[in-house]
């Protein structure tokens, strides 16, 4: 296998990179040395498109985006990029053109979204004593407690910015479904998974949080991903 491959992770709302902090290991494991997790604002699609853009054009060779949550929506518009071989979606966003996160939640609204609440700067965030069973239930409470501390709060409107070219239209893609998800409605995330025309999808019983909860299979997917674009 080629480990000449670039593996970008995208997270999404509600964190940072360390979310990716029990993959990353995996990863490398597995021997991927060119592994990068960018760190996005969450101020506006076009704020973290552009901060993904910068770090794909800064890699050598192909690139494979990896995005989380929200983290999906900002490599549907950003994978057009050359370098970019490939796309996988980690209980996250697919949107078509002309949709938004937002207008994906409004169809089938997430058990979560009761405890959200967006503060007198327009910051959306999740209530800290709610977060852990919104967001990584099938975590430690201490693990919830910490992630909930240490949340990223994305401005409200970029839940609203809409998608212009999805990339996952030409570009080969593989989706992760978390059966127990209650951020991401799991309607939403088998209607988004289902039109991909995806390489391959897989069903965790996991919350929103798979990529803590069960990053084995998480890395195993975008291995399988890395293997087949490389």
């Amino acid at each position: 296998m080629s480990h000449q491959l670039t593996i970008i992770l995208v997270h999404g709302f509600w964190g940072g990179a360390a979310h990716w902090g029990k993959v990353i290991p995996e990863l490398s494991r597995k021997g991927y040395a060119n592994i990068h997790a960018v760190e996005n604002p969450l101020t506006s699609l076009a704020d973290d498109v552009e901060r993904t853009r910068k770090m794909i054009a800064a890699q050598k060779g192909p690139v494979l985006l990896v995005g989380h949550s929200y983290g999906g929506a900002v490599i549907t518009e950003v994978g057009n990029h050359a370098n970019v071989v490939g796309l996988v979606y980690i209980a996250a966003f697919a949107p078509d053109a002309g949709e938004s996160p937002g207008s994906i939640s409004a169809t089938n609204p997430p058990a979560g979204a009761a405890n959200l609440l967006a503060d007198d700067d327009g910051y959306l965030w999740i209530k800290a004593d709610k977060f852990h069973e919104s967001f990584c239930q099938d975590l430690t409470p201490e693990e919830g407690l910490v992630m909930g501390v240490t949340q990223k709060a994305p401005l409200a409107g970029t839940f609203s910015d809409k998608i212009t070219a999805p990339a996952w239209k030409h570009k080969p893609s593989w989706y992760q479904i978390s059966s127990e998800d209650r951020m991401i409605a799991p309607e939403n995330q088998q209607f988004m998974s289902g039109r991909l025309n995806a390489k391959k999808i897989i069903t965790l019983r996991a919350s929103h949080a798979s990529l803590a909860s069960m990053p084995v299979e998480v890395a195993a997917l975008i291995d399988e991903a890395a293997a087949t674009t490389s």
